[in-house]
């Protein structure tokens, strides 16, 4: 099992007793599941039926559904209000009369007049009918949506885990730079001490030597968040290879990754690590950015 990305695309048709039906699926990134579906008036009752099928195969991002209908017979679909129509042309009729100007009636643009041409509800048995042709081409739609999104994900794990082995690579070189850096700073501190007590002519005392290094040792201890740190990329691996629906799961373990880092960087006082140390943080920043599109 491999994450899934949130950016797809679907599409599935078919043609059933001379109507073509056409389905298109677009999803893009969405902290949440959010669906946007368009249906032509005379198949708007399967709006329920369609958001449910959605959101029993998607659980992440922006949905936008949009189903087409062609060559659909206007006696069986449509009706037009001929009472409208005549109440339109008597009012257009004296209206040009009272202003005294000639006039032709454009039939195509009053039928395009709101309220003039209704759609026909289907009966039981034809809504049966129609309800099954067009859920079996959105389920098509969504599984050619899903099949993306897996190759998405597949692109997105791959780019991933480059980059958590590129962290695994800095995090090797912090923890064996991070010894030397206590060792150095004894060292430092002791040639210091020992120039300040030639000058005054005075007896290095070690014991305070010893304790000042033993501080700076504890002050600038960072195995514990090294540990978390390897710890949590494992786990962020793990996740992206087993877990279908990883998105919320890889964007907090990303923010605990950085918090970790974050840390090591305020209590390392060495130039080289907080070099790498800056080097992790922009490969974080990479991850969290991708880690957004993962459902």
């Amino acid at each position: 099992m491999m994450i899934n990305s949130m950016t797809g695309f679907g599409e599935a048709a078919c043609e059933v007793d001379g109507i073509s039906y056409t389905v298109e699926l677009k999803t893009v990134n969405n902290r949440y599941y959010k669906s946007g579906i368009r249906l032509p008036d005379m198949v708007a009752f399967l709006e329920e039926d369609i958001e449910k099928l959605l959101r029993n195969n998607l659980s992440r991002g922006t949905v936008n559904y949009n189903l087409r209908l062609k060559n659909v017979a206007a006696k069986a679909m449509f009706d037009v209000d001929e009472t409208a129509v005549r109440r339109c042309v008597e009012r257009l009729s004296e209206i040009a009369k009272q202003l005294n100007i000639g006039y032709d009636i454009d039939l195509a643009a009053l039928l395009a007049l709101p309220g003039i041409v209704e759609p026909v509800l289907p009966d039981e048995r034809e809504a049966q009918r129609i309800k099954d042709v067009i859920l079996t081409i959105s389920q098509k739609a969504v599984d050619q949506l899903k099949q993306m999104r897996a190759r998405e994900g597949t692109a997105i794990a791959k780019d991933l885990k480059a980059h958590c082995d590129a962290i695994k690579d800095r995090l090797d070189k912090v923890r064996n730079r991070a010894p030397k850096v206590i060792d150095e700073y004894h060292k430092k501190l002791k040639k210091r001490l020992e120039e300040l007590t030639a000058n005054a002519q005075l007896k290095l005392d070690e014991d305070t030597l010893a304790r000042e290094v033993a501080i700076f040792a504890e002050r600038s201890d960072i195995s514990e968040e090294l540990s978390r740190l390897e710890s949590h990329l494992v786990q962020f691996l793990h996740s992206c290879e087993s877990d279908e629906q990883a998105g919320r799961r890889l964007d907090f373990i990303s923010q605990e990754m950085l918090r970790e880092t974050n840390t090591i960087g305020s209590k390392a006082l060495d130039a080289e690590i907080a070099r790498w140390v800056v080097d992790i943080k922009c490969l974080i920043d990479r991850i969290k950015e991708q880690v957004q599109n993962v459902e």
